[in-house]
């Protein structure tokens, strides 16, 4: 669940106002994209439509509101560089709506529409529960995407873990391969080699797989190279192997320096994904300009 909800949903349960304010578009270079939402209550703030000057006009707003409820809603198009003087230089506009106490029913329209928002964010499907798999979830919790988080040992998995982590302790880890949604994005890092093996050869047989990242060496991808060739795997298979996995650049054998190296490899991917998806809708508008 989003931070926002989630303090909308606090704020309910003790009966406090609060507003939601949200992106509604962006023209122009700005700080978040339509859809980011923050929420101002009279005493905090929770998440970010992107910092700096847009959010302190934002909270100006949002505190008028609290304090004299000129309107339930109102929209406030700002200019980012004439008005605030930020040097993104676009234009955003912006939503704002008292929610008072009792407002049950937007509440659960907000959680509706967050829940259909969140089912086509990319999923990652991470197996391994040691230091390094850790440190990657406690990453990828903080970004726009879904995790199941796989391994046979279920004291490994830490407590508290945010609602988009999703763990599955099983003793046959690789019938979670067969869970994955159509188009997820695998990382295989588990305490055995013999099961990473396993794991690669579940995954490569999906013909539906966005990405597969295998923990290891050089060394380890040619031996698991020859070893699945040797099982009838061929080489435009083995080709959606990732390994060694991360960014190039970040070179650190810790498990924050891997964590973080496997995290912006992620993040360039969805980002291609992203503007892949989108390049027909373009395509399609530009051809159908007069």
């Amino acid at each position: 669940m989003s931070t926002w909800l989630a303090a909308l949903e606090r704020l309910q349960d003790r009966a406090e106002a609060a507003v939601l304010v949200s992106v509604v578009a962006t023209r122009g270079s700005a700080p978040r994209e339509p859809g980011a939402r923050m929420v101002y209550s009279a005493q905090a703030q929770f998440d970010t439509i992107g910092g700096g000057h847009l959010e302190w006009r934002a909270a100006a707003i949002a505190r008028d509101m609290l304090l004299k409820a000129p309107a339930p809603a109102r929209l406030e198009r700002i200019a980012l560089g004439p008005s605030l003087g930020q040097c993104c230089g676009g234009v955003v506009t912006l939503s704002f709506e008292l929610v008072a106490p009792g407002s049950t029913r937007e509440l659960a329209n907000w959680a509706a529409a967050e829940q259909i928002r969140q089912q086509a964010l990319p999923q990652v499907v991470l197996f391994g529960a040691g230091h390094v798999g850790a440190a990657i979830v406690h990453i990828l919790r903080t970004l726009p995407c879904r995790v199941l988080w796989v391994d046979e040992r279920e004291d490994m998995f830490p407590p508290g873990l945010a609602p988009q982590v999703t763990i599955e302790a099983t003793d046959v880890p690789n019938a979670a391969v067969d869970l994955a949604d159509s188009g997820a994005y695998y990382l295989v890092m588990t305490h055995s080699h013999a099961l990473d093996q396993q794991l690669a050869e579940r995954i490569l047989r999906r013909d539906d797989i966005a990405w597969f990242g295998l923990i290891g060496s050089l060394t380890k991808r040619r031996q698991f190279e020859h070893r699945l060739q040797a099982r009838g795997y061929t080489a435009a298979q083995l080709d959606r192997i990732t390994c060694p996995i991360g960014i190039d650049g970040i070179d650190g054998k810790e498990p924050a320096s891997i964590a973080l190296a496997v995290a912006a490899q992620l993040m360039q991917l969805w980002q291609r994904r992203a503007s892949t998806d989108a390049r027909p809708h373009a395509d399609s508008c530009l051809k159908e300009t007069p």
